[in-house]
């Protein structure tokens, strides 16, 4: 197996996709902070270069490249941009991603063409860019962002969750052959839940509504961008985000036909809205939109999680071990105590031992 060593954020360079809003966004953001040189690519220039002039007013290091992910000679000359730039890059982020709403028979086949050429394709152009050119540089790592739809589909979003599966089985592909090939480059799928960006805003709908949605729980940009960084760092197969859409996921796995029911009862009314996103936002799937916010510029419907502890224990996995240990040894005594002293249990300094356990608990509520 290949040793993979990755640099510190604060010694790499950083290449992300579809870094104009939304997830992109918020990583480059985040990735200036903790030092890193980031190239942002995306279709929008004006946006792009207003986004790195502020990162650079920070006193980060940035540049750009415009292009559309789903050409290979746009994104081959951005890649050779970053070369003259930075001399290279680290990791490479595939990130750009367009969103169909409808029911697929009502969806016309270009569109269906076109979803993969920016969600599928761009990673393909991506990955095999990066690929090549980590191999030369001694290792590195390639983060492609699937989705939790990637385990599972989701009704309305059909075009999209098909991108998402073969985003999955290329990442997959990808990695198997890099260790086999004993290649020091990490490859990790990033699986997000529902995300609060523009993602609604910019969808393609055939939808009769006025608007969709992300369906609840929707969770915080910044999430994702943690991930993503992380898998910068430290070798992972896979990061989800969010446990709300993994538990769709896992409930697909073990009960498919019940999860088919329950989507068909309640998957329509848990993505539409009666809020029309901006004219100048909406349907970027042929063509670059307004961009430059991390969230979506339509009001939720339900409150943004800023927090995932199901992240956290996937970033820190020993500590939460220990703490899982620790909670587990905790409610063995006092089960064990119960039965010995038959009745209430108490604790040095009189406390009872559920309040004790409650309160490990709530401490240990970063770790989880």
């Amino acid at each position: 197996m290949a040793q993979i060593r990755l640099k510190p954020l604060n010694q790499q360079t950083i290449v992300i996709t579809g870094a104009s809003s939304g997830i992109g966004l918020a990583t480059a953001r985040l990735a200036v902070q903790s030092g890193a040189r980031v190239f942002l690519i995306a279709r929008s220039g004006d946006m792009l270069e207003k986004i790195v002039q502020d990162l650079r007013n920070q006193g980060g290091r940035a540049d750009y490249a415009v292009a559309d992910v789903g050409k290979l000679d746009e994104m081959e000359a951005a890649a050779r941009k970053v070369q003259e730039v930075f001399g290279g890059f680290d990791s490479w982020v595939n990130d750009a991603g367009v969103s169909i709403y409808g029911e697929i028979e009502k969806v016309p086949l270009a569109d269906h063409h076109r979803i993969f050429e920016t969600n599928y394709w761009g990673v393909v152009h991506g990955s095999t860019i990066a690929a090549k050119a980590l191999r030369q540089r001694g290792g590195g790592a390639i983060i492609n962002i699937g989705s939790v739809l990637s385990d599972r589909a989701m009704i309305l979003q059909g075009p999209y969750s098909a991108t998402k599966h073969a985003v999955r089985a290329f990442t997959d592909a990808l990695r198997m052959e890099f260790q086999r090939d004993g290649a020091p480059v990490s490859v990790t799928l990033i699986k997000p839940s529902g995300i609060e960006t523009g993602f609604q805003d910019h969808a393609r709908s055939y939808l009769p509504s006025e608007g969709v949605r992300v369906p609840p729980p929707a969770y915080e940009p910044k999430l994702v961008a943690r991930a993503i960084l992380h898998a910068c760092e430290h070798r992972r197969r896979e990061l989800v985000v969010g446990f709300g859409g993994h538990a769709i996921a896992l409930m697909g796995a073990l009960f498919p036909r019940t999860t088919d029911l329950v989507m068909e009862a309640i998957g329509y009314p848990i993505q539409v809205t009666d809020k029309r996103p901006k004219a100048s936002r909406a349907d970027n799937l042929y063509q670059g939109r307004e961009g430059g916010t991390e969230k979506s510029l339509t009001r939720p419907v339900a409150p943004v999680r800023k927090t995932s502890l199901f992240l956290e224990a996937q970033l820190h996995p020993a500590m939460t071990a220990a703490a899982l240990a620790g909670l587990g040894a905790l409610v063995i005594g006092a089960t064990a105590a119960r039965r010995m002293g038959g009745g209430r249990v108490l604790v040095p300094g009189q406390r009872p031992m559920r309040r004790l356990a409650r309160e490990v608990g709530r401490r240990a509520g970063g770790i989880f």
